[in-house]
């Protein structure tokens, strides 16, 4: 059990720590908002004047590259607060996997080892680090239009932020499972128009497709039917989350009880089984990760693919507009994302939720969008929606990306889909982020990743699969994980 697990465990204790702040508050007549238990947050604190800035926001690297949206928003903020040094603020962008950067964020946290006012934390860790008291509740509207701009987040996104009654962050970017597919190597095997992918598309629907595609004459060899993020990370979590919704598997309640069983997680796992077969799937699926299997798409060694919004954007540089297109994936697709939270003891609370109020206001989702991100906001799929900030719209322009430049075909622009194809995906994505699912909701899912990842890749990498006993043994294991045993 990991050290915040460890930590999650001792509720009572950490709930008596927080009554004693408050009454340590209250004799001290201190007027400033005590920010250590639920509801507690309040505007900014007084004492945020003493502390200085920076103001120290700690996330993974940025998909859209060095110099990304992320960095150029905390940069807009900065042009925004000219003059005032407490209020600046910096981008410290943690290396590794999503495992790793969980890992580094708990131990700075928990042994005050670095001095972070604001986390950019995946959407399935905040149970774990609102139970462990590393993150503080966000305050509560004060007025209508407080409330109001609450409700524009996506329901089903803005749900990612609470636990336990209380919502502990705003949400930053999202993200959902799409399916990608090549309408040039669909119409080179014969496939009509009729026979694409829509919105009530199955994955019998797909499999339809993909055997026809295997009995093109013209395929070549390395050309599989579809590929997916299959390897031993949390890729193969949500894949395999997807598959156990669309069975109609559900692991855990609300409240992080689990609630499967081995009849069900069979269920889910043959589902899973169908969708890995190998006359269906390329094989290197089971070591991919997002890189390589959207590289196997663009290269044209998958024709259809499961991956997140970001490869959208990432396909201008790789292939034509003609080539690639979106959809809806079939069945259920998965929730992901990131949410931005204030640290339990950050010095800077008030000032740092001011700046998560800037991180994921209208205009600053509009440049998570613009820059391939899914935004969290639903008047940013609106034709109606306010624009990026203009200093950050000019940063993430491509090279030579001038309008201009554009209209002539200079060198270096990739050749944009049109508006009406953009306007098409806006509207995909948000269909598909207003009904996705979202993986369990538990403080101990660095745990229940781990056991699941492990039992799900040998299964789908065995040559005799065995879904009956793996589905008993992770029955077992489960039952433990979520009773943080």
């Amino acid at each position: 059990m990991t050290p915040s697990v460890r930590r999650a465990a001792r509720g009572p204790a950490r709930r008596t720590g927080r009554a004693a702040a408050a009454v340590g508050c209250l004799l001290a007549l201190v007027s400033a908002g005590c920010t250590g238990g639920p509801g507690g947050a309040s505007g900014p604190d007084p004492l945020d004047k003493a502390a200085g800035g920076p103001i120290v926001v700690a996330s993974g690297l940025d998909v859209t590259g060095s110099g990304g949206v992320r960095r150029q928003l905390i940069e807009e903020w900065n042009r925004q607060h000219a003059g005032r040094p407490a209020e600046q603020a910096e981008l410290v962008e943690l290396p590794g996997g999503a495992d790793q950067q969980r890992s580094q964020l708990l131990g700075a946290l928990q042994s005050g080892s670095a001095r972070y006012d604001v986390v950019n934390l995946d959407i399935t860790w905040i149970p774990e680090f609102a139970e462990a008291g590393l993150i503080s509740p966000m305050p509560e509207a004060e007025t209508e239009k407080e409330a109001d701009d609450d409700l524009d987040f996506m329901k089903r996104v803005h749900a990612t932020t609470l636990w336990d009654g209380h919502s502990y962050a705003r949400p930053f970017n999202t993200d959902v499972g799409l399916l990608y597919y090549r309408p040039d190597l669909l119409t080179k095997a014969g496939i009509p128009t009729s026979r694409r992918p829509t919105a009530a598309w199955t994955w019998d629907d797909l499999y339809a497709s993909v055997k026809t595609l295997a009995l093109s004459p013209d395929r070549p060899d390395d050309q599989a039917g579809w590929t997916t993020q299959l390897k031993q990370y949390e890729g193969l979590t949500a894949n395999t989350i997807e598959a156990f919704e669309t069975a109609g598997v559900q692991l855990a309640d609300s409240q992080g009880r689990y609630k499967g069983s081995a009849e069900q997680l069979k269920k889910g796992l043959d589902e899973l089984l169908d969708r890995g077969d190998r006359g269906r799937i390329r094989p290197a699926a089971l070591g991919s990760d997002e890189t390589a299997s959207l590289t196997d798409f663009a290269g044209g060694r998958a024709v259809f693919l499961r991956h997140w919004p970001y490869g959208y954007g990432a396909l201008r540089n790789l292939l034509g507009p003609e080539q690639y297109t979106v959809n809806r994936l079939p069945g259920k697709a998965v929730l992901g994302g990131q949410n931005l939270a204030v640290t339990a003891d950050s010095p800077r609370a008030g000032h740092a939720r001011e700046l998560v109020t800037f991180l994921t206001s209208q205009q600053s989702e509009s440049c998570l969008f613009d820059a391939g991100f899914a935004a969290t906001r639903a008047s940013v799929y609106a034709r109606t929606a306010k624009p990026c900030w203009p200093g950050v719209a000019a940063a993430l322009r491509p090279a030579g990306g001038t309008p201009e430049a554009a209209a002539t075909g200079g060198e270096g622009v990739p050749e944009e889909q049109g508006e009406a194809q953009r306007e098409a995906y806006a509207r995909t994505l948000s269909a598909a982020l207003n009904e996705a699912v979202q993986r369990p909701r538990t403080p101990y899912y660095g745990a229940f990743t781990h056991v699941l990842q492990s039992h799900v890749h040998a299964l789908l990498t065995t040559d005799s699969p065995d879904s009956g006993k793996t589905a008993a043994d992770l029955d077992r294991e489960l039952r433990d994980v979520f009773a943080g045993r």
